[in-house]
């Protein structure tokens, strides 16, 4: 037996046989990016990135649901309903804690009747400099729970989901600085958990190859709520350093969510769209 013909092999022992027909798609481009009748679901959607993703999800056609934390998301969840005509619900959780997601994701389901496109996108940026000044590692923590242990947790809870219904689409924000070191600020810990989203979504992907497709988006600097706290000295360098010039908008970053959200990516799985104005290309 080859090698192939072995981990097939143990693919299908541990998820059943892998998919062998072509899904049957619309002819016509536009509708093959329509979400109508599907639901997804965005983690960390109160603001920024997420925000757009949800928006944008609802305005083809999907119902919502937003999750939030600190900041309160349910008159953003009613604005989104009854400017697009869609379902559309905010729900708190600390993705953080593995059993308030199960709980959030098993009412999602009840509410929605399903969960078709999940976006683990909650996250918080590193701020503390140098890792090596820092004392203790409260900072450490809290950014590896947050931006890696809650996508997971994520992961898992709607993994099963797609299992049982046999289909289903999840989205990891990732990050540049998963590809890259950033300069001129220092945020190794942040640039680690992002390196190991990257890793853990191509490995989901083979893992779940036979009912559910797993991507990333790798946003580079976008102009949200997440980099207020950097000085405009330091943003000045990053445009220095940017093929494009500038910070992109969340607006030029959605296409990239609704792409792997929808039937236009069938076959695409296990891979990351960088959107970052350049800054990893040289």
């Amino acid at each position: 037996m080859t090698s192939s013909n072995i981990i097939t092999s143990q693919i299908n022992e541990e998820v059943g046989p892998l998919p062998t027909k072509a899904p049957k798609l619309a002819t016509n481009v536009l509708d093959l990016f329509s979400l109508k009748g599907k639901v997804a679901s965005i983690t960390g959607s109160s603001a920024g990135i997420g925000l757009a993703v949800a928006e944008a999800y609802a305005q083809a056609g999907a119902d919502v649901a937003i999750w939030y934390n600190s900041q309160p998301a349910k008159e953003k969840a009613e604005r989104i309903a009854s400017t697009y005509g869609v379902k559309c619900l905010a729900y708190k959780c600390n993705v953080s804690d593995p059993e308030e997601v199960e709980k959030t994701i098993a009412q999602i389901e009840s509410d929605f009747g399903t969960i078709d496109i999940f976006v683990a996108n909650a996250g918080i940026p590193w701020t503390d400099g140098p890792s090596v000044d820092v004392k203790g590692y409260e900072s450490w923590n809290k950014v590896i729970d947050l931006d890696l242990s809650g996508a997971y947790y994520c992961a898992r809870a709607v993994g099963q989901i797609f299992k049982k219904k046999g289909k289903g689409s999840f989205i990891f924000t990732a990050s540049m600085s998963g590809h890259i070191v950033n300069i001129p600020q220092f945020q190794a810990p942040y640039n680690a958990a992002k390196a190991a989203i990257l890793h853990l979504s191509k490995s989901l992907a083979v893992e779940w190859a036979a009912f559910a497709r797993v991507n990333s988006v790798s946003p580079g600097y976008i102009v949200t709520e997440i980099s207020d706290f950097v000085s405009e000295e330091v943003k000045s360098k990053w445009w220095q350093i940017i093929p494009l010039g500038r910070e992109g908008l969340t607006q030029e970053l959605v296409g990239a969510y609704l792409y792997l959200a929808s039937d236009a990516s069938t076959y695409t799985t296990g891979s990351d769209i960088i959107v970052d104005g350049g800054y990893c290309a040289p």
